[in-house]
């Protein structure tokens, strides 16, 4: 290791030591390089051996691919002769990784094309499976795995998750490579997972106080370039993992996410309100039917019939009017409390906030 070299080791030490704090990352933790992504691949297949719960002969494109499969080893049977159920046609999706290389396994997903009852017990048939640019990038194949079960009898059946979509752990055999070049023109880039302005200038601060100069700038809210230097020109990997565990602070964005399904809510600790005064008032409404005989009377011809009586019942709860202000989320969070309210009701608050121009925060409902 030469002097330049020990060096910048210590410092990169010394940087680290100084900036970690409770609020600082790791840059590899919130960049990816640009370039290195993945590509999803899918492909048909079909799966086999199953105990009776394939398609149906309605499913035609099952068929067919029987047939078409058999005449590859010279056995002609038409379509409309073949008997299914205990195979199944399937659709098959995968993720190919950065960097994978020939030879490499990946895991797969299987998902039941035609009206397959379950896949449980099946055998996935050598399947191709191929990218967006319809060139074949893995093989598939392998006994498929749902998790699950499902067995019905006589007026009952029973089913314990998915049975019709199950997955293949290393199922996936690579067959070719994806490039992936990682400097184009001398630049290195990164990718910020969270686009932000303020944590894109630290990060290109940070790396400019670890390289010794201005050799990164951000180029925009999303991406930071780093000029790669003489000592780095063959070692990328060895600046991508020096890079990677220098500490910066990531700029929050002040945000708050609903989701109304579920009454799920989410606020970032940067939220701040402005002084606003809240009322909630909770109406709840009773509705009862009762039912009651009519008799006709005697000696007519009437007919006894049952006559449904309806109640409705409301009730008002008192309102008062609670000050909310002037803080961070922990002010906002003790107020909520205080006036006792439902998270789906505080969904309701949260958005009449936002319309007041009291929330400083931007709302997002899921």
């Amino acid at each position: 290791m030469s002097f330049r070299q020990l060096f910048l080791s210590v410092l990169l030490c010394a940087i680290l030591v100084q900036s970690a704090s409770a609020d600082t990352v790791r840059i590899k933790d919130i960049t990816r390089p640009s370039g290195a992504r993945q590509n999803q691949l899918m492909g048909y297949g079909l799966v086999v051996g199953l105990e009776g719960t394939g398609d149906s002969q309605q499913s035609v494109f099952t068929t067919q691919a029987i047939s078409n499969m058999l005449q590859r080893f010279n056995i002609t049977i038409p379509s409309n002769n073949l008997k299914l159920g205990n195979a199944a046609a399937v659709m098959i999706v995968a993720q190919l990784p950065p960097f994978v290389k020939s030879g490499d396994r990946i895991d797969i997903i299987v998902s039941s094309l035609g009206d397959a009852a379950s896949l449980q017990g099946g055998v996935l048939l050598q399947s191709p499976l191929q990218g967006a640019d319809k060139q074949v990038y893995a093989v598939a194949q392998g006994p498929v795995s749902i998790g699950g079960f499902s067995s019905q009898g006589a007026g009952a059946k029973v089913t314990k998750n998915h049975p019709t979509v199950g997955r293949i752990p290393n199922g996936a055999l690579v067959e070719a490579e994806v490039p992936m070049p990682l400097v184009k023109d001398g630049i290195l880039s990164l990718s910020l997972n969270q686009p932000d302005f303020n944590t894109a200038t630290r990060i290109s601060e940070s790396i400019n106080r670890y390289l010794g100069g201005p050799a990164s700038s951000a180029r925009d809210e999303a991406t930071v370039d780093i000029a790669v230097t003489d000592l780095y020109k063959d070692r990328i990997p060895a600046l991508l993992s020096n890079i990677g565990m220098l500490a910066v602070e990531p700029d929050n964005v002040a945000k708050v996410v609903i989701n109304e399904r579920t009454g799920t809510i989410v606020v970032g600790g940067s939220v701040k309100i402005s002084s606003v005064a809240i009322a909630h008032q909770g109406l709840s409404v009773r509705i009862t039917t009762d039912y009651a005989i009519s008799q006709p009377a005697p000696l007519s011809k009437g007919e006894t019939v049952v006559v449904p009586r309806a109640t409705i019942e409301t009730q008002e709860k008192e309102a008062y009017l609670t000050k909310v202000g002037g803080g961070t989320i922990e002010a906002l969070v003790k107020s909520l409390n205080a006036i006792r309210v439902t998270p789906r009701d505080i969904v309701a608050i949260l958005q009449a906030i936002k319309q007041s121009g009291a929330l400083q925060a931007e709302l997002e409902i899921l």
